[in-house]
């Protein structure tokens, strides 16, 4: 029997964990390990559901641990001998970080440093970690770019994903791993999570609740669909950085941003439906624009993200309903 590489995913239950898993599985390459503490910040019902779709099927092993609990972690690693680890555990959520900090620090700080440890220890070939454009806090010099300053985060949220990539760097420099991070581009699909626009919107929309708009609508965001994100991650996986220092920062973004006004007509379309806006000022920690400059993407991996929002919006809804048997 061929000897198949085998991955630890965490945040194996969450949106972006649970999309890469379902590809990883599909193309047969890969023994896939995830993870995930199913925490209650959004509907433990909704992560069940992801992994009732992964559960069973061959080249698959799901574990309920915390990548904070450090003994757990390290048992994992010592029992399993991973290939590659791609580290999509983390706290999400940018105004929820004003609120509740500590929770933050516990995953994305305690959990990260974790995961760089026992990736020291094993050996592991590549560890890919999800940071955020958040980071990019409010630069004004668009498109983004992994080159640019982001030493003013303005969420603690964001602050955390920096100090990811530091700690990422100073490990790869000290102890030569293959580190790569990479900047997720507001990311929406179908199993996307409940706390975010998408859902919130259509959820409202279908159901004859207003909206709330923030800033007016005159935000921009680079909506990035989420067969375009796992697609950027499946590739940069098997693509390690090969320089001396082997540690590289990306953004994965679709590299056109859109107006808030604008994706709330896409949802508008997709679901038939006019909203009733209630308008709000910029929320704390909000940016103005993302916008993702995705050259080196381009030019590591031959692939960018394109998925036209409508599209995607449209597959949104129809799992949505579907989901919710609306």
């Amino acid at each position: 029997m061929m000897n198949l590489n085998k991955i630890l995913v965490t945040g194996a239950a969450g949106f972006i964990g649970h999309a890469l898993c379902q590809q990883l599985l599909k193309s047969g390459d890969y023994d896939i390990v995830g993870i995930d503490n199913i925490n209650d910040y959004y509907s433990t019902d909704l992560k069940h559901a992801r992994l009732a779709t992964l559960q069973g099927k061959q080249n698959f092993t799901f574990y309920q641990a915390d990548i904070a609990d450090d003994i757990a972690l390290s048992e994992l690693f010592e029992q399993h001998q991973f290939d590659y680890v791609v580290n999509l555990a983390a706290q999400a959520g940018v105004r929820y970080s004003i609120e509740n900090p500590k929770a933050y620090t516990a995953s994305n700080l305690v959990g990260f440093a974790n995961i760089l440890e026992a990736c020291r220890h094993h050996k592991i070939k590549h560890l890919v970690f999800a940071s955020s454009s958040s980071v990019y806090g409010r630069n004004e010099k668009v498109p983004f770019s992994e080159d640019d300053r982001v030493d003013f985060p303005v969420s603690y949220y964001a602050a955390t994903k920096k100090a990811n990539e530091v700690m990422a760097a100073s490990y790869s420099h000290l102890y030569n791993m293959p580190i790569s991070g990479l900047r997720f581009f507001t990311v929406y699909g179908p199993w996307g999570r409940p706390d975010m626009a998408p859902w919130l919107f259509t959820d409202a929309i279908l159901h004859n609740r207003p909206i709330k708009v923030f800033n007016n609508g005159n935000m921009l965001r680079d909506f990035t669909y989420i067969d375009d994100i796992v697609e950027g991650i499946v590739r940069l996986l098997v693509t390690p950085p090969q320089k001396a220092l082997p540690f590289e920062i990306y953004n994965i973004g679709n590299n056109n941003p859109e107006k808030l006004s604008d994706f709330i007509k896409a949802i508008e379309s997709a679901c038939g439906i006019q909203a009733e806006e209630i308008h709000y000022p910029m929320q704390d920690g909000d940016v103005p624009v993302t916008y993702a400059d995705t050259d080196k993407l381009n030019k590591a991996v031959g692939f960018s993200p394109d998925t036209n929002l409508q599209t995607g919006m449209n597959n949104f809804v129809e799992w949505f309903k579907k989901y919710h048997n609306l």
